[in-house]
């Protein structure tokens, strides 16, 4: 198929340069129509019958599979939720947590993730401190950062596989590596370490840092650290194994690089880490009951993650939206037009004067970040461009704007962007 084929299947894309992918990406026309159809379905049917009932199921069940395809896991590792965010709530909450224990998250994490750490932080007495992934994007090594700020009582590392706010790629494998066989000595604490305190203040909690850490050197302790994933900006962008990653906690969302519907995304969790997560929000889709109703156990597999109710017409258009990906092309020719289309994104913008480019070199992804050195606001900038058809978006920290483009964004949309930009600065 023809990307200008393909690309007409979107209808958000006929009046606008469209560069939010990594917000929100544009529902395709067989999608809208398939969930049409499946509500359409579901009252033709009754909504509370047998008949649907049995659909509802067989809908799950082609999901996960769906889906499973895509990571290159089993369909019984799958738990289908809301969104990221409730993913990575389920692994967050379902852990078994004790005073004292200790929790590593990057400096680049979404920061509806860093509300719920911080929730944990204050309910349950655990050590949470923050590793600088940021300082990465250009030089550095982010694998061994995150072996230096592991200690002897970490028990889960917080990452997102594409840094939402840079777009930098980090090396999953490696630093699940890393976290599951630490080394014997650790390193001592410190060294540059963000601590998080919560301060009280105005009846409020507050975040505040602190630097520095413990100085001292703690006993040697080798112990399997578990990871989990934001993988908001990764799931529908690069070519995925997560079995051969050995990663514990995998959570992701339809909306966004698999132009799926809003409301639907999932977890996974692998078959050894299951034993060590338990159900939190927990309702009759997670559990197994006898004759009369008396509850038995967990379902097995992920979907014992799964809660009640949902809209279940929305797996028919994600599904329907991942299939459409994979009439342009494999996954991997995907992952490579990105790449193509980043880098000549980021060279356009490296000419311009006042603009500079958060990468020094080509990005990996489909996330462009970047500044503007003349003074003006970056929120004007995004409102000028908006009311120009052409969306992309702020990013608070760091400051900065950041354009998206996918495999079906074309130099024409990416030159009018530059153009804009241009006119604005120059």
């Amino acid at each position: 198929m023809t990307k200008d084929n393909h690309r007409q299947q979107f209808p958000a894309l006929a009046n606008k340069a469209y560069f939010n992918y990594g917000g929100q990406g544009p529902l395709p026309e067989p999608a809208l129509d398939a969930i049409y159809q499946a509500y359409k379905r579901v009252q033709l049917g009754g909504p509370f019958s047998a008949e649907v009932g049995a659909w509802v199921v067989q809908e799950a069940m082609l999901t996960r599979r769906a889906i499973a395809s895509e990571l290159t896991v089993p369909p019984e590792t799958i738990a289908l939720t809301e969104d990221v965010t409730v993913g990575c709530n389920i692994a967050l909450w379902g852990i078994d947590w004790k005073a004292g224990d200790h929790l590593l998250l990057s400096d680049c994490e979404h920061h509806g993730i860093v509300a719920s750490v911080m929730e944990l932080q204050r309910r349950f007495n655990i050590e949470v401190s923050i590793c600088p992934l940021a300082a990465t994007l250009n030089e550095g090594d982010p694998v061994a950062v995150i072996a230096d700020n592991l200690r002897p009582n970490t028990r889960l590392l917080v990452i997102s596989h594409i840094l939402w706010n840079t777009g930098q790629v980090l090396p999953l494998a490696e630093i699940v590596k890393v976290c599951h066989e630490p080394p014997l000595t650790p390193p001592c604490q410190g060294g540059g370490q963000e601590e998080f305190s919560l301060v009280q203040g105005d009846g409020q909690e507050d975040l505040s840092l602190i630097q520095g850490g413990r100085q001292e050197e703690l006993p040697a302790k080798k112990h399997k650290v578990r990871v989990l994933v934001d993988a908001a900006q990764s799931v529908g962008v690069l070519p995925l194994n997560l079995i051969e990653s050995g990663v514990d906690f995998y959570a992701f969302t339809g909306h966004k690089w698999w132009c799926g519907p809003e409301g639907l995304g999932g977890l996974y969790v692998s078959a050894e880490a299951l034993a060590d997560l338990h159900p939190v929000f927990i309702g009759w889709r997670g559990i197994v009951t006898d004759a009369n109703a008396k509850v038995l156990g967990w379902k097995s597999g992920s979907q014992r993650y799964e809660i009640a109710t949902s809209a279940y017409p929305l797996y028919a258009g994600l599904r329907s939206a991942i299939a459409l990906q994979h009439e342009w092309g494999t996954i991997e020719e995907r992952y490579a037009e990105i790449c193509r289309l980043s880098k000549y994104l980021w060279e356009r913008l490296s000419e311009l004067p006042d603009v500079e480019c958060l990468r020094t070199s080509a990005p990996e992804a489909g996330l462009v970040s970047f500044r503007l050195t003349n003074g003006m606001p970056h929120k004007k900038l995004v409102d000028l461009l908006e009311k120009q058809g052409i969306m992309v978006r702020t990013i608070l920290n760091p400051d900065c704007v950041r354009a998206c483009v996918h495999y079906f964004t074309t130099e024409a949309e990416i030159d009018k962007l530059v153009g804009a930009i241009a006119t604005q600065v120059v």
